[in-house]
């Protein structure tokens, strides 16, 4: 199978090049390949021939998108787009990841994916923009809807993932303060990476949600991110109201891999014992 994958600078790209070594495979940063520009798109795909292209290029700071609209709906909707009209075009099959924050976090039971979206956020907004392009464009197609990720490259955009904020923040003994009334998933780059060529292989083409099993509190996950890592960090739980962020979150955005599991796959291991693998890696 010949594969495209897009965003290659990011966390989850480097997880996936590392979980496709017997494909064959071509990775483009966002220097080699810029989503928003629809004829650099095309001529990728004209140029490259893939079977399947993978985009893992995302406009990814929440807060920034309240000021700069434009900009996270031209990479993640209008970009998304660009890929979806070339891939359907090339008759190549076109996997794009998107976020539990198209939810609203108004029903408190995990979300499955028949369940309607109700976006806060520019940032959500725009994400749930990228979805309707990928439906409304392909019809072979994968849409994964992914929670709290994180993965060994970080994600230099954010400053690093939330995982190594914590862990330079623990490290340095100032107080950290974590919300603890938005409830999520945690989930490994790496654990979503060995998930995907299997699930590209059925031919299964469709929405999916795919995260770690189980669910915690923002606070829960940086509290057991000490843990893990025998720090005794001085950890304060509060209120999302407190910090005041630009941009609304669901305070509950879980998300149940139901067409997962009815594709024949096992559910993802708990996502506490996905952290303490990655902590033990990045200790090695």
């Amino acid at each position: 199978m010949r594969l495209l994958v897009t965003g290659a600078g990011g966390q989850l790209a480097h997880d996936l090049k590392g979980c496709l070594g017997g494909e064959t495979l071509v990775a483009l940063t966002r220097a080699e390949l810029d989503i928003t520009d629809a004829a650099a798109v095309r001529a990728a795909l004209e140029r490259h021939r893939p079977d399947c292209v993978i985009n893992t290029a995302a406009y990814n700071r929440v807060d920034d998108a309240e000021a700069e609209p434009e900009v996270a709906f031209a990479v993640n909707a209008q970009g998304v787009e660009h890929l979806a009209r070339a891939a359907a075009a090339a008759g190549a099959v076109l996997v794009h990841f998107s976020t539990d924050y198209v939810f609203d976090g108004a029903q408190r039971s995990p979300y499955v994916e028949t369940d309607a979206p109700h976006p806060l956020s520019v940032y959500a907004r725009s994400k749930r923009a990228g979805e309707e392009a990928v439906q409304r464009r392909c019809e072979k197609y994968f849409l994964l809807r992914t929670c709290g990720l994180y993965g060994v490259a970080g994600n230099r955009s954010k400053g690093g993932n939330f995982v190594e904020r914590m862990l330079r923040l623990g490290s340095e003994g100032k107080p950290i303060r974590v919300v603890n009334d938005q409830v999520l998933t945690p989930t490994s780059a790496r654990d979503l990476a060995e998930k995907l060529l299997p699930l590209l292989r059925t031919r299964r083409y469709g929405l999916y949600h795919m995260t770690n099993a189980g669910e915690c509190s923002w606070y829960d996950f940086a509290r057991e991110i000490f843990q893990r890592a025998g720090l005794a960090a001085e950890l304060e739980p509060v209120s999302t109201a407190s910090f005041a962020a630009r941009a609304r979150r669901p305070p509950y955005s879980v998300l149940d891999n139901a067409a997962y599991r009815a594709a024949g796959f096992q559910d993802f291991r708990p996502w506490q014992e996905a952290l303490a693998d990655y902590i033990r890696q990045r200790q090695v």
